[in-house]
């Protein structure tokens, strides 16, 4: 008997980097939220991790999870060592691995969840930067490394993101950003420059959003989604969106390349 749960992507609306601890770890300040669109989780009995396709026939997408490892690395099974469990995890994927919405550290969050090991946060971080925020959900301001979170009152909000055919490397944003950090002054998000300069295709990924919707997007995390506020009402698209599971999204090519675009609204804090 398994039980299915809901592990939702996390979006980082701003971020700002404010140190560098001895350890090399960064200390940063931004706003988190949940998001209505993520992964679909199935924990049961026995042992094991499987990760399975769920991004509707989008090949870019599902060949991305090939790149997943489901051993001892994973942050499913680093989860299940912390709490001293084990269980058979299957993962329905949406979020792509490198996206910047915290995909792996929802999923890990959702184990800890599920096995009623929300505190303390001390241990969550050590999976990683946003795995407590992740626990907990809903609207916060992160600080620290991740482990310092300040609750927000929810408020609704809706945002449009577009889903790079590509992941960005967190852990290579980050050295970059040690390389740059002058360049950072005065952007949304203070890794985006790092990011571009990793990843040169999100220049365009980002130029495809704007065209789409006549707004400047921002980075989420490190990347590689770039996102707006608003709806689709608010995106010009070829084609009416398709409604599936909850969520909404639609396939575009822009200038030959083709971007997967989610419409999301946030979510209260989790159960």
């Amino acid at each position: 008997m398994s039980e299915k749960l809901f592990s939702p992507a996390k979006l980082t609306k701003h971020l700002r980097i404010t140190g560098v601890r001895s350890d090399g770890m960064h200390e940063l300040e931004s706003e988190m939220v949940s998001l209505s669109f993520g992964d679909t989780m199935e924990i049961g009995e026995g042992s094991g991790i499987e990760i399975l396709d769920d991004t509707a026939a989008l090949s870019w997408l599902g060949s991305h999870l090939i790149s997943i490892s489901t051993d001892e690395s994973n942050l499913i099974s680093r989860a299940l060592n912390l709490v001293g469990e084990r269980a058979m995890v299957r993962v329905f994927k949406r979020i792509p691995p490198g996206a910047g919405l915290g995909g792996g550290s929802s999923n890990a969050a959702t184990v800890l969840r599920y096995f009623g090991a929300v505190e303390p946060v001390e241990k969550a971080v050590l999976l990683g930067a946003d795995v407590p925020f992740c626990i907990k959900g809903g609207r916060a301001i992160a600080r620290g490394v991740g482990e310092i979170l300040e609750p927000l009152p929810y408020l609704w909000e809706s945002f449009v993101l577009l889903l790079s055919p590509f992941g960005v490397s967190t852990g290579e944003v980050y050295a970059n950003f040690d390389l740059m950090t002058s360049e950072s002054n005065g952007a949304v998000n203070n890794l985006e420059p790092a990011a571009q300069s990793c990843e040169p295709r999100l220049i365009k990924s980002k130029m495809a959003l704007q065209s789409l919707s006549g707004t400047e997007p921002t980075l989420a995390g490190s990347g590689s989604t770039y996102f707006i506020s608003g709806t689709f009402a608010d995106v010009e698209l070829p084609s009416p969106p398709i409604e599936r599971q909850g969520f909404r999204y639609a396939d575009v090519s822009v200038d030959g390349t083709r971007y997967r675009i989610i419409e999301a609204c946030t979510l209260p804090q989790l159960d």
